[in-house]
């Protein structure tokens, strides 16, 4: 990148930028401020597009988005005080679902730190526990080494966020640059790693489990993606004729429709993609962490099954449940040790059991039920997908959900059969995040339709982003799901608080005229009827769309499972499911 026997001498503002090209960085997400304008002065030098956004939390969910979507490291920045703490969340939902981000705030000057200076923060101490590391630089000289290694700790083994604090001094200062010197150590790899060859010992005891195994089943998490394992994780399953459960965040690692892949586990699974891991007698799973979510109640959490756990990180092993086997290391390299050592298995009886028990679905059938004049929020997600399909697109897609029922029917009726098709908040939760992860993906991937389902609540969290996707100039289809209602707030009042609706209305403004008031053009949708050819419209736009979707009120997600009950035990539905009543019914 630059003549090792003349470095040049550049502030550290300038040192900032030119180690982020050399780390192939083209897009940034920000907001500017007092302690970090010297960075922003010299933006101007560098080939790197700056998004400005119209809140720091938005800036962090865009470099989230980026990365779930591109599989490159997202990054933002803001300044201190208030800009800092307004990343905390963006952070925090990075962490939970392990993800790649750079955040990088401007910090008071070195000399006044600790002295309560204007819109001082000691960000690194409130991050702590949401980082995978963090950084306060007060040298110029330490800019590029510290860029560097927090690159190299983002991505290597479980991926995470890390945070850089620099100092305005240190901004200002000027220092020779090297970018190959401050190269970092090559990252040496977990001493608890003990998948170091074919003839180790936990790879053994593995294949005896799995030779011996009637019932198996795959638990296929998030880490197959971040590995980049999805072609050996379906080679594996077909060498041995095992079923594929998935996780939220792992659906489109294996695609939908493949015969071997049940569907989605847990609270608001497949009944019988829950019922076939209560049934096991091995669980293989496979880059996921037993979240609770997944598991139900852990007493009574697949009793006959014995568990292999391959994962990366050593502190997520018999967290939640207890390994009998623990293959640590990166997914792709294990299975590749592992595989060989099988023999092909041509049995299909325990496929055709659990074939045998989709009889009676627990989800419900959208795309086959009448229209009764009702419009539903899995009708619009399922349409959504169909018109996807119809337009051979739905490969080509990228859906960004919020957080809520939507999320769950998204899950339910949208078959992802790619990688990075789904992004989603899974660990934390984060309503407001559909919008702002949205403008992130389609920075990342501007050549793929890029969809943003969101609730009427979310929405609402981050709505201001929408003068952001103006500014950019970005072709993103918004479809807003309005019940009136926190909708998965609502649920749990009706299910386990008497309909005790508290605080879960919610009223919202018209969100066509607001799309409008920003210039983009919008519709609304009541009628079942409607949806498909308003989504072509958006679609063939060229340009953002936002379809407000007028939804049945008091619909609900289901199967569900109750706080403290057993995989297995799960709500199907209400006696009376709106739904499936007949015209003549309503």
């Amino acid at each position: 990148m630059t003549d090792s026997t003349h470095p040049p001498t550049l502030t550290g503002a300038e040192i900032l930028w030119a180690t982020l090209v050399g780390e192939g960085v083209t897009t940034v997400f920000g907001y500017p401020g007092g302690a970090i304008l010297p960075i922003y002065d010299a933006l101007r030098k560098f080939p790197i597009h700056h998004v400005l956004v119209r809140h720091e939390q938005g800036a962090a969910h865009m470099a989230d988005g980026y990365a779930r979507a591109s599989g490159r490291v997202g990054v933002c920045m803001a300044t201190s005080g208030p800009g800092a703490t307004n990343l905390v969340t963006g952070i925090a939902t990075a962490m939970l679902d392990s993800i790649p981000v750079i955040a990088i705030t401007g910090q008071v000057s070195s000399k006044v730190l600790g002295s309560d200076a204007f819109q001082e923060v000691d960000i690194t101490g409130i991050t702590l526990p949401i980082t995978k590391h963090n950084f306060l630089v007060t040298r110029a000289e330490e800019i590029a080494p510290t860029v560097r290694l927090a690159f190299q700790i983002a991505t290597s083994g479980r991926p995470g966020p890390v945070l850089i604090d620099i100092t305005k001094d240190a901004q200002q200062a000027t220092s020779v640059f090297d970018f190959e010197m401050s190269k970092p150590r090559a990252a040496r790899p977990h001493p608890m790693h003990p998948v170091d060859g074919p003839a180790c010992a936990t790879i053994e005891a593995a294949v005896a489990l799995i030779q011996s195994a009637k019932k198996p089943v795959i638990l296929a998490g998030h880490g197959i993606t971040q590995s980049g394992a999805e072609a050996e994780v379906i080679a594996f399953a077909e060498k041995l004729q095992i079923p594929i459960a998935s996780t939220l965040l792992g659906l489109g690692a294996v695609p939908a429709e493949h015969p071997l892949s049940l569907g989605m586990m847990g609270m608001h699974g497949e009944s019988w993609v829950n019922h076939a891991i209560q049934e096991s007698d091995l669980l293989l799973a496979m880059g996921m962490r037993f979240d609770d979510r997944v598991t139900g109640n852990l007493a009574s959490y697949a009793p006959h099954a014995k568990k292999i756990h391959i994962e990366i990180d050593p502190s997520e092993i018999s967290k939640n449940v207890k390994a009998d086997v623990a293959l640590i290391g990166d997914l792709k390299q294990v299975l590749q040790l592992l595989s060989p050592r099988l023999a092909l298995r041509s049995d299909t009886a325990w496929l055709d059991e659990i074939n045998r028990s989709k009889g009676t679905a627990a989800v419900r059938d959208i795309q086959n039920l009448p229209d009764n004049g009702h419009l539903y929020a899995a009708h619009v997600i399922n349409d959504i997908w169909r018109e996807a399909v119809a337009a051979g697109r739905e490969k080509e897609a990228i859906i960004v959900t919020d957080v809520g029922q939507h999320q769950m029917w998204e899950a339910q009726y949208f078959k992802h059969e790619v990688p990075r098709s789904l992004v989603t908040s899974g660990g934390l939760g984060t309503m407001g995040f559909a919008l702002p992860a949205a403008i992130g993906a389609k920075a990342a991937c501007p050549e793929k339709d890029v969809w943003v389902i969101a609730g009427d609540g979310g929405f609402q969290m981050t709505a201001a982003e929408l003068s952001t996707i103006v500014q950019e100039g970005l072709a993103i289809n918004i479809a807003v799901i309005n019940n009136g209602f926190l909708g998965m707030v609502r649920q749990w009042q009706e299910t386990f608080y008497e309909k005790n609706y508290s605080a879960s209305p919610i009223l919202s403004p018209d969100f066509v005229m607001l799309a409008q008031a920003h210039g983009i053009p919008g519709a609304r949708v009541t009628a079942r009827k409607d949806v498909t050819p308003t989504v072509t419209k958006a679609r063939g736009s060229g340009k953002c769309f936002l379809i407000e979707f007028q939804v049945e009120k008091e619909d609900g997600v289901y199967p569900m499972i109750a706080p403290g009950a057993a995989l297995h035990e799960m709500v199907r539905r209400p006696v009376r499911d709106p739904l499936l009543e007949t015209a003549e019914d309503q």
